[in-house]
């Protein structure tokens, strides 16, 4: 169904529209566009009436958004960056070779960003643009061709590929672990127990792994998994960590395993995309090399 023209003003309007929304001047919106006041004024006047609203109230030599305007000026800003974003993407690598893609903050620095050169020299002419996300998103509202995705297979209106499982294992300082002199699994609830917000029940299913019931204990919640290796490190508490987000720690000994007890998680690292983006050539190339990287590790 194709969208009445009304509705598709130029962006020569929007974008005389959107200056002086932002600047709250026809003045400044000229200046900033090179052009004169007359022409943004006609501009401006033009969109109103192809849009059959006013966006601004004249108010002598001022101009003040109405409420309609100020709710099609945020609109309208998202869109034209999103715009702008792609003809930059496009001038960048004219051959249409960018992948944005979103990642979670501490397996994008820890074992993802170590690698990446790796892949780009096997794929040049690709350019990736990362961005951190935390929580679902939705793919039609953001202008991303795939995420890393850690959980079950719940993600709706995607495609997936599982790329990689997980072990976790509490983790401390060694002071911390001298000053409790843990033995048991049970001896953990006596101290501080660190958790990722993202993961509330992490700790509920390690101890029942371990056969033992009644709760976690005492739990403070962190929103990264750096934040809770950092509080770990200093003594804060005791963590359970990938261990294959903390072997450095592991290995210099700013971290020690409080008990040698691992736990693969259930959830798993996965790979999204929305179908509309599953034969886009930086998508398969990374998609590709990433299933071949992870496998090495297996």
């Amino acid at each position: 169904m194709r969208t009445p023209r009304r509705f598709l003003p130029s962006t020569a309007l929007l974008s005389a529209f959107e200056a002086a929304a932002r600047t709250g001047s026809v003045t400044l919106a000229a200046r900033e566009l090179s052009l004169t006041q007359s022409a943004v004024s006609r501009q401006i006047k033009l969109l109103e009436e192809q849009l059959e609203i006013e966006l601004f109230a004249r108010e002598r030599q001022t101009i003040r958004l109405t409420a309609a305007g100020e709710a099609y000026a945020r609109e309208i800003r998202e869109a034209l960056r999103k715009i702008s974003t792609a003809s930059f993407n496009l001038r960048a690598n004219p051959r249409g070779g960018t992948l944005n893609l979103a990642i979670l903050p501490t397996f994008g620095t820890r074992w993802l960003a170590p690698r990446l050169p790796k892949f780009l020299a096997q794929n040049p002419g690709i350019t990736i643009n990362l961005a951190t996300r935390l929580t679902y998103f939705d793919f039609r509202t953001e202008a991303l061709d795939a995420a890393i995705h850690f959980g079950a297979r719940d993600w709706p209106s995607v495609e997936m590929a599982c790329f990689r499982s997980e072990e976790v294992v509490p983790a401390c300082s060694p002071e911390l672990k001298t000053q409790y002199g843990f033995g048991t699994a049970g001896d953990l609830k006596q101290a501080p127990l660190l958790s990722i917000s993202t993961r509330p029940n992490a700790w509920d299913k390690w101890f029942s792994a371990q056969n033992i019931g009644g709760g976690s204990g005492q739990t403070m919640y962190f929103d990264q998994f750096a934040i809770v290796a950092q509080a770990a490190m200093v003594g804060v508490g005791v963590a359970l960590l990938p261990t294959f987000l903390i072997r450095d720690e592991l290995s210099s000994g700013k971290l020690v395993r409080a008990l040698n007890l691992p736990m693969e998680s259930s959830e798993r690292y996965y790979l999204v995309w929305p179908p509309d983006r599953s034969a886009h050539p930086p998508l398969v190339a990374f998609r590709d090399w990433l299933l071949a990287e992870s496998a090495t590790e297996a």
